[in-house]
C-alpha cells in the first residue's frame, strides 16, 4: 500500500491540468499508477484523489458496509459518488481536473496537494494555510485518538506507558 507524505503547492494551467509532484510520483514507485479517482471530501472543502488501488478498497468497506436496498444506504451512496471522476496521468505526469470539481472547493491557478496516509488531498492555497492556524488542537485531537491503550507502541501520555 503506498503512503503519501508532504505537501506539495502547484499551479494549474488554463485548461485545469497540474503535474503530479515528483516526491508522489516517488513515492509510487514499484506500484505504477497512471489512473486514479477524484471526489469532494465529505468533511472539508477540498478534493481527494485516490491512486485505484485504494479507490478499489475504499468501494470494499462501503460495500460491506451498506445495503442498497436501504433507502439511507442509497441516498448516502448517491450523494458519496456524485461528481466522482477517474482522471489519468499522461506522458507529462499531469492530470486534468474536472472544472465542476475545482469550482465545488473556489480553486483557480494555485492549490496544493497534501499526502494523507493512503490518499492525496488538494486544496485551495488559502484554505490549506487556514488549517495551519488550528494551533494547539492538533495537540488535542493526538492525545484524544492515540492516547488510548494499545496503539502499536505509542506511549499513553497519562499512564506513561
Amino acid at each position: 500500500m503506498i503512503t503519501f507524505t508532504g505537501d506539495f503547492t502547484c499551479r494549474l494551467d488554463e485548461k485545469g491540468r497540474v503535474l503530479l509532484p515528483s516526491a508522489f510520483l516517488k513515492q509510487m514507485a514499484g506500484s505504477v499508477q497512471e489512473k486514479f479517482v477524484l471526489r469532494k471530501d465529505i468533511f472539508a472543502s477540498c478534493l481527494v484523489l485516490y491512486p485505484m488501488a485504494e479507490w478499489e478498497r475504499q468501494n470494499q468497506i462501503l460495500r460491506q458496509s451498506t445495503n442498497p436496498y436501504n433507502r439511507e444506504h442509497g441516498e448516502f451512496l448517491r450523494m458519496f459518488f456524485k461528481g466522482t471522476a477517474e482522471v489519468i496521468l499522461d506522458n507529462s505526469n499531469r492530470m486534468l481536473i474536472p472544472k465542476k470539481l475545482l469550482e465545488e472547493i473556489g480553486a483557480d491557478r494555485e492549490i496544493v496537494m497534501a499526502g494523507q496516509l493512503s490518499r492525496i488531498e488538494i486544496w485551495t492555497r488559502d484554505a490549506y494555510d487556514g488549517i495551519e492556524n488550528a494551533g494547539d488542537n492538533i495537540a488535542l485531537l493526538a492525545e484524544k485518538i492515540m492516547g488510548n491503550a494499545n496503539n502499536g507502541g505509542i506511549l499513553n501520555k497519562s499512564t506513561g506507558e
